[in-house]
């Protein structure tokens, strides 16, 4: 995708995935402390990780959507949820048609980097966006040879692993940490890949997977010290200025 091409996002499964309420408070809290400051959001989708994520010590939180149909549903819900810390501001289109200048304290890649070709040129470009000691999040799918029909059908790129995550390096940013999550999710990934061979989840499906496996993760990832999971969490830093 070129900046002057309409975006129009193919997958489906958004409205599914937006009731995993246990998942993203999961995330979510392994996130919170570090979102702070002014945040970019890219690929906001219908809002419901900013529903989650936008929460104090938050001074100002940019939805960024390339897509114009989710757009307009993420302009609806934003406008009907009057509890927002900050009110959002949708933004329509992608990092490299924000306006020059514009930075932020952090950078959020929740569920969207494994859509982006160039995954490499697109954290280059946020790394340009961060002030100094600013955050680069990324949560994506863990695991190349879990690679499903599902991951195509939705856009999907890739699936990262902890070599892929360290090897993306966003200039002038350190790799503060990186973890897997959800461990117990992994073994219902590794089912449907040489199983199921599902093109796509069903609700009910997302739904197990949310009220008995994520609470299941919650106690066995901390067993495994965060080294298995089928999502992958990356934080980078903006190094400081020097003062010569």
């Amino acid at each position: 995708m070129t900046s002057n091409e309409p975006y129009q996002y193919i997958g489906k499964e958004l409205a599914f995935f937006q009731h995993a309420h246990r998942w993203k408070d999961y995330f979510g809290g392994r996130l919170s402390t570090s979102i702070r400051g002014d945040v970019l959001e890219v690929g906001a989708g219908i809002g419901a990780n900013t529903k989650l994520l936008c929460r104090p010590p938050i001074r100002s939180w940019t939805c960024l959507e390339p897509d114009e149909r989710l757009g307009r549903q993420l302009a609806n819900i934003i406008s009907a949820t009057p509890n927002f810390v900050v009110p959002p501001e949708l933004v329509i289109g992608t990092i490299q048609q924000l306006p020059v200048g514009l930075q932020y304290d952090t950078i959020l890649y929740i569920d969207v980097l494994e859509h982006i070709s160039d995954d490499q040129a697109e954290v280059a470009m946020a790394a340009n966006r961060l002030r100094s000691k600013g955050r680069l999040i990324v949560l994506a799918p863990a695991h190349p040879f879990l690679f499903t029909p599902f991951d195509e059908a939705i856009g999907h790129y890739r699936r990262y692993n902890a070599r892929m995550v360290k090897a993306l390096k966003p200039p002038g940013c350190r790799l503060v940490r990186w973890f897997y999550l959800d461990s117990c999710g992994l073994l219902a990934s590794l089912g449907n890949r040489f199983f199921l061979r599902s093109s796509s989840p069903t609700r009910n499906q997302i739904m197990f997977w949310d009220r008995i496996l994520v609470p299941a993760s919650r106690l066995v990832d901390p067993l495994s010290l965060w080294c298995l999971g089928k999502s992958i969490i990356a934080i980078w830093e903006k190094e400081g200025e020097s003062n010569g």
